[in-house]
């Protein structure tokens, strides 16, 4: 049977304000001017301009900046359905002008200027522009553009031959074999770059091989006759093998074969795709300085956008302040230019609470890591995690985890993304918690310095660790070993 009840409970729920804040405490600066174009053109009351006095983002309290979960008193409670509208609130555009937070040491110019762009031709471009030379028959280029077509990026052609006769059959009315495909796609190999259009790796290297071969270098035999008969144990790295089935007596023309076939470019469309592919630039949050032993740290420029509201709007709000508040017309004009001038106060307040933010998290993370700033060196690194820095600074993880999250500084000694200096503690026999980045660094150490012909397997890794201090299980060396992108030690052996 159902009843009809009220109930009486309490959500918490996030403001406009504090999601607006979120949601620019997520972007990075890279992204930061493309959103403040965008809120621009949406909100004619925010403008871009600079006034005399240049407050910093100091200004704002530990409070201002919201955190998830938690909720603070909007600064206008249903001002949309308020019939009295106090002009004072919208004539301290002072408050809300342009503010810097690094130091004018550089021209701003220089800073905003975009780095030209080089112009380069695309990949399939390229292959087209070649396929041309050759003087095919219409019917012939049409099946060659159908197979660059199905060129992807790395430069390979995975998809059948069957398939893309097929599809010539449907989509043009070409009616084709596999082995006239085939021949067309044995011109197109001849292409540079070398290696083009494969349909796997080993075909790759052959392609690129074949076009060395011209001379009868001995290397170059070899390291064919080591694709073509011993492939399998080539990935493998089964040198002893490889030996045995080429029957030969020295172990150079191997040694010497295999040098070349690494130095082989495995993915050859990715030299050549530059009309396809963009480069990424990354763009540091911060800056990080080491003046006489003193860290000091400023954000990028790029995050102090000089912003105001519009006075042309304010002189509106003013005439409505003189003008007849009965007039119902006049009542929604008001409405509409109080939800702007609105809007462009509290998009002005969240930067200035995301350059507030990102400052003082950035300060707790170097005062945390302050011994690895000063020289960069990595073993000094502290094992640190979100709950650290929220508790030094007095906010949410989840307020922490945003800021370092896509965030990068630039010191001394180069660019970090700032998850990099997070990382788990590993205990040591002294009862000491060092930081995984130092387990990491140490192993990377051993494998570098370790006897190619003989290379340290997982368990003797770990026995090397334990030698040296660190309590820390195989599994775990593993895991680290593949984070650190080294392989397994049957691969890393050579002869």
């Amino acid at each position: 049977m159902q009843k009809l009840g009220l109930h009486q409970q309490q959500q918490q729920k996030l403001s406009p304000q504090q999601i607006q804040f979120i949601k620019l405490l997520q972007v990075p600066t890279a992204e930061l001017e493309s959103r403040v174009e965008e809120e621009l053109e949406s909100n004619p009351a925010l403008e871009e301009g600079q006034n005399e006095e240049v407050p910093t983002a100091e200004t704002t309290s530990e409070s201002d900046s919201p955190q998830e979960g938690e909720q603070e008193s909007p600064t206008q409670e249903e001002g949309d359905q308020q019939d009295e509208i106090d002009i004072r609130d919208y004539l301290r555009d002072d408050d809300y002008a342009s503010y810097k937070t690094q130091s004018d040491n550089g021209d701003d110019e220089e800073e905003d200027r975009e780095m030209p762009v080089a112009g380069a031709s695309s990949l399939q471009e390229s292959l087209l522009s070649q396929l041309g030379y050759l003087g095919l028959d219409d019917r012939k280029s049409a099946i060659g553009r159908q197979l660059i077509g199905s060129i992807e990026g790395d430069g390979y052609i995975r998809r059948p031959l069957e398939s893309i006769v097929n599809d010539l059959a449907f989509s043009q009315g070409i009616d084709t074999t596999v082995a006239e495909t085939e021949a067309i796609l044995s011109l197109i190999h001849g292409f540079d770059p070398a290696g083009i259009a494969a349909r796997d790796l080993k075909e790759c290297l052959l392609l690129q091989l074949q076009r060395m071969d011209d001379e009868k270098d001995v290397d170059v035999i070899v390291a064919i006759r080591i694709l073509k008969e011993c492939y399998e144990e080539f990935t493998r790295k089964h040198y002893d093998k490889i030996l045995k089935k080429l029957d030969l007596d020295d172990e150079q023309y191997i040694r010497d074969a295999i040098e070349l076939i690494i130095r082989l470019n495995p993915k050859p469309g990715g030299d050549a795709s530059g009309g396809l592919a963009r480069t990424q630039v990354i763009i540091p949050d911060f800056m990080l300085a080491n003046n006489n032993g003193t860290l000091e740290v400023a954000l990028n420029s790029r995050n102090a956008p000089e912003l105001k509201i519009s006075k042309a709007y304010l002189e509106m709000f003013k005439a409505y302040d003189k003008g007849d508040k009965k007039d119902k017309k006049l009542k929604e004009a008001v409405t509409f230019v109080k939800q702007k001038l609105d809007a462009a106060k509290w998009f002005i307040d969240a930067i200035r609470q995301r350059q507030h933010t990102l400052l003082r998290t950035m300060q707790a993370i170097v005062e945390f890591q302050h011994e690895y700033f000063l020289e960069g060196d990595e073993t000094k690194l502290r094992p640190m995690i979100l709950k650290d820095i929220a508790g030094m600074i007095g906010m949410d993880i989840s307020t922490v985890s945003r800021v370092a999250s896509s965030k990068y500084v630039q010191t001394d000694f180069g660019v970090f993304p700032l998850k990099y200096f997070f990382s788990e503690g590993i205990a040591t026999d002294s009862g000491e918690e060092v930081s995984s980045r130092e387990v990491k660094h140490i192993i990377r150490e051993l494998v570098e310095a370790e006897d190619k012909s003989k290379p340290l397997s997982d368990e003797k890794l770990e026995e090397l660790l334990k030698e040296k201090g660190y309590n820390i299980a195989r599994r775990t060396v593993a895991k680290y070993r593949e984070q650190l992108q080294i392989p397994v030690a049957r691969l890393r052996r050579e002869l």
